[in-house]
């Protein structure tokens, strides 16, 4: 794969101009159409609809809103476009909150107790997992970011332009125990969890996370496993969360590969904050890591398990949520103007797996959560979270010493948590979904 440099290209035809942009255009919907013919027959992940030329004007226009104009474009093998954007054009800046911000280069602080060297499981080799698109060999220039670039097709696959790059509001049917955040019954999604707080004020959270490829059975469903900062209040409309870890997504990316992903809301998911950086927000100063790029390798079942560590901590002078990958690669940081109470500190961590059933036939989905094995399966089998860690009030990052479990439905997805000297607190996760026992 090579090195995309945008042209602009110029027709001399000598038909009138609107008729030429109306001909361009439907050139382009039949284009597209045949496109989503191709692709559903081997991944079912792109809708079939009738797409009209205002629909896909306004999709053209949200779209080169999205996507900054780059300096360079790196072609992945898996088909992703990632464009090199200067960190000042990046799409952050766009927020109103947001127009005066100078970019924080470094925080001024690091967690005390964060250390470089990766800890290993002694029964079988666990190695780190890094980014799809770097086989290609090339790398964005200093001073620009690697975006993944947004498609037609992308936004197609959601259910509305408002849609794209959104969870769907989880404050509906509430019905819940109040001290476990995020579990919403009646709104489709399960999860296998382990939570700490809220008795606590912590300004950040680790982990690391084995990645998978988990089965999913249709589009509008999601498989992921990831670290939650939350705070505010989970029953009303101000919960502000920071979310990080890998994802399965066939409606966001179009395919079944595991990503890296992000997202953050301060209104309980309704109208602020986005996955990755499909909105004004997040802001990247890393030039190696794209957020929604494909992780690679993933874990095998009883084979070399690959794993992911994610860092999210409040930096104690300045008040942005930094976000580091691997053992101290900083990504980049939420802007502590994005929220309402975040902006002093959180109340509780969750860690854990979340999918999407929407009992398709009236049965409960297939789809996987982590490696699609129970968490008695074990190391190598079942897909874990280990070395949990929360920053205190210090600044210090310390070993979570008691974590509550839970999980709707434990015939489907189940969660079983430990404690050992190398792996601190840990916890294996994760099912098939239906089974004899999950109809």
């Amino acid at each position: 794969m090579g090195i995309i440099i945008g042209r602009k290209r110029r027709c001399s035809c000598s038909a009138p101009r609107e008729d030429h942009h109306l001909l361009l255009l439907t050139f382009f919907v039949a284009i597209l159409l045949q496109k989503a013919v191709v692709e559903s027959t081997t991944l079912n992940y792109t809708r079939h609809r009738q797409t009209s030329t205002l629909r896909l004007e306004r999709i053209s226009k949200h779209l080169n809103k999205i996507n900054k104009p780059h300096v360079l474009t790196i072609e992945s093998p898996d088909g992703d476009l990632i464009d090199c954007i200067h960190k000042r054009k990046q799409l952050a800046l766009d927020h109103p909150l947001l127009k005066n911000h100078k970019i924080q280069k470094m925080p001024t602080e690091m967690p005390k107790g964060m250390k470089v060297k990766k800890e290993e499981n002694d029964n079988s080799t666990s190695e780190v997992a890094w980014q799809m698109w770097h086989l290609n060999g090339t790398r964005c220039p200093k001073g620009t970011v690697p975006i993944r670039r947004s498609t037609v097709h992308d936004v197609m696959r959601a259910k509305s332009l408002y849609d794209f790059g959104k969870k769907r509001s989880r404050v509906d049917s509430l019905s819940r125990r109040h001290d476990a955040p995020d579990i919403l019954s009646g709104n489709g999604h399960e999860h296998a969890i382990a939570y700490t707080g809220s008795s606590q004020e912590m300004y950040g959270a680790k982990a690391t996370i084995n990645v998978w490829d988990p089965s999913i059975q249709v589009i509008n469903e999601f498989s992921l496993s990831q670290l939650w900062i939350l705070s505010g209040s989970f029953d009303g409309t101000d919960l502000n969360s920071i979310e990080a870890g890998w994802q399965v997504s066939p409606e966001l990316y179009g395919d079944n590969r595991p990503r890296l992903f992000t997202y953050w809301t301060s209104d309980s998911y309704r109208a602020t904050g986005c996955y990755n950086l499909l909105c004004a927000g997040f802001i990247q100063t890393n030039s190696r890591i794209a957020i929604g790029a494909a992780i690679s390798p993933v874990s095998s079942y009883d084979g070399n398990q690959y794993d992911i560590t994610i860092l999210i901590w409040k930096d104690p002078k300045v008040g942005n949520w930094w976000m580091s990958f691997g053992d101290n690669t900083l990504v980049g940081y939420w802007p502590a103007e994005l929220f309402t109470h975040l902006a002093d500190h959180a109340t509780m961590v969750e860690w854990g797996g979340e999918v999407v059933n929407s009992r398709t036939n009236g049965q409960h989905t297939f789809t996987q959560m982590g490696s699609g094995h129970f968490a008695e399966d074990g190391f190598g089998k079942a897909s874990y979270f280990r070395n949990l860690q929360i920053v205190d009030t210090d600044n210090s990052l310390s070993s979570v010493q008691s974590i509550s479990t839970l999980a709707e439905n434990t015939n489907c997805y189940d969660i079983k948590s430990y404690y050992s000297n190398e792996w601190g607190t840990y916890f294996y996760y994760g099912g098939p979904g239906n089974n004899p026992q999950c109809p």
